[in-house]
């Protein structure tokens, strides 16, 4: 039986995922209204480039991590919304100026833009009985006129983003290192290496891009990471792969292979956290070792389900995951499909880990999903009866993320050819 009542519903966050759930909710039929709040003055979330760190004039954490030659790790070609694409220029890789003014374009396509409550901060999210059913108690602030309010809601859209809160990894003597440590977070600009001995401490996409970076300015780099397979990526002379770090002492850096060495900077490119301080406890969501639980397919609050998180999983593509988990979620606020039982969804999750831990995933990485991206999206359509994503999506982020490893200086010439929902062809090969 189709949801008959008119829902309220609040979406929190206007980056990518905010938008996304915000130009499928105002165009729902059961969905009366829509209150999407965001603490910053545009929309984009973490696609916007900010000189500052630290804080913002409001005195709330700077949000966005975004550094000012970002380029993206993706080809737009996979970057895209599936009904949206990103539009057709020469190179597959951009600039981050140019998505976001594709998620503006996307958002003013689909009226989303003018309903983005702006300069809006929420402060508490809390669930309370209803007449027929859980409520939510959303209270909010206005920045830019110090005023507070609180309104209700059926449900509760979290999309406030996961690359804004360091992540500070626990390396005996970090805290007592007499050189400077930085957090990727607040990194803009190379010029504030110059001459010095940089330690970058991970190599994920933004410690390898922005380590190669650094040696265009720096007296010597060295990038300590634990990837299992060796980048062939050809760095700088000036660049130096070693192990994990075992300790720091002074300005020494003693390494897991027994090497040492003299830094004036350690540069930690180690990731960031999930963060919802608007949670009150009574949401029932842990987050502990970066693992946000217990979660239904890493998308439902299963102890409130009228509570989802749009855009959880990483090593996915994520704008075309977003739209796929909202679509998914308001078929099950519409009537379409049923979510599973308490027990039912508790039961999934707790095998979910259990399999994840056989084949060698930590904790830390309970949404980490990259081979397994393809069953992820193929289990919330077939569940929810709605479209999946092509799978030539997943080919070209492969391809795409093997590339980045072994031809990192080179890679983001590629140009991508979307032929059909399974093919695909590179029309210009920076291999070749």
């Amino acid at each position: 039986m189709l949801f008959s009542a008119m829902v309220r519903v609040c979406v929190i966050g206007a980056g990518a995922a905010g938008v996304c759930a915000a130009r499928h909710l105002l165009v729902e039929p059961c969905v009366d209204h829509v209150d999407i709040f965001e603490q910053a003055s545009q929309l984009g979330g973490t696609w916007v480039y900010t000189e500052k760190v630290g804080y913002d004039d409001f005195g709330l954490p700077i949000h966005s991590s975004m550094y000012k030659s970002l380029r993206t790790n993706l080809p737009k070609e996979i970057m895209g919304f599936p009904d949206f694409p990103v539009p057709e220029s020469e190179k597959s890789y951009l600039p981050a100026k140019e998505m976001l003014s594709f998620l503006q374009l996307y958002a003013d396509k689909h009226q989303v833009t003018d309903r983005i409550n702006f300069n809006h901060h929420v402060n508490l999210v809390i669930p309370k009985a209803g007449p027929s059913g859980e409520l939510w108690d959303v209270s909010f602030k206005n920045l830019l006129n110090g005023e507070s309010e609180t309104r209700e809601y059926d449900y509760v859209f979290v999309c406030n983003g996961h690359y804004n809160t360091p992540f500070i990894p626990n390396i005996p003597g970090l805290k007592e290192f007499q050189g400077d440590v930085m957090h990727s977070h607040d990194y803009r600009v190379p010029e504030i290496f110059s001459g010095k001995r940089v330690l970058v401490v991970g190599a994920g996409p933004s410690g390898m891009d922005i380590a190669l970076e650094v040696t265009n300015v720096a007296h010597k780099v060295i990038l300590s990471h634990h990837l299992k397979e060796q980048p062939r990526t050809v760095f700088p002379d000036n660049l130096t792969q070693k192990p994990d770090v075992k300790r720091l002492d002074g300005k020494k850096v003693h390494f897991a292979d027994e090497s040492e060495d003299e830094v004036d900077v350690v540069f930690l490119c180690t990731g960031y956290l999930y963060n919802f301080p608007f949670l009150h406890e009574s949401c029932n969501i842990s987050v502990e070792d970066n693992c946000v639980e217990p979660l239904y397919k890493h998308l439902v609050n299963i102890h409130h389900p009228t509570m989802c998180f749009i855009g959880v999983p990483y090593y996915v593509c994520a704008f075309s995951m977003f739209d796929l988990q909202v679509r998914y979620y308001i078929r099950s606020i519409n009537g379409t499909f049923s979510l599973p039982s308490t027990e039912e969804m508790i039961a999934h999750w707790e095998e979910e880990k259990k399999d994840r831990a056989s084949r060698g995933y930590t904790k830390r990485q309970a949404h980490m999903m990259g081979p397994d991206q393809e069953k992820y999206y193929a289990s919330l359509a077939t569940e929810a009866g709605t479209k999946s994503l092509p799978s030539v999506l997943t080919k070209i982020r492969e391809e795409s993320s093997i590339r980045f490893l072994h031809n990192l200086k080179h890679y983001r010439q590629d140009v991508y050819k979307i032929i059909d929902d399974n093919t695909y062809e590179i029309v210009n090969d920076a291999a070749r």
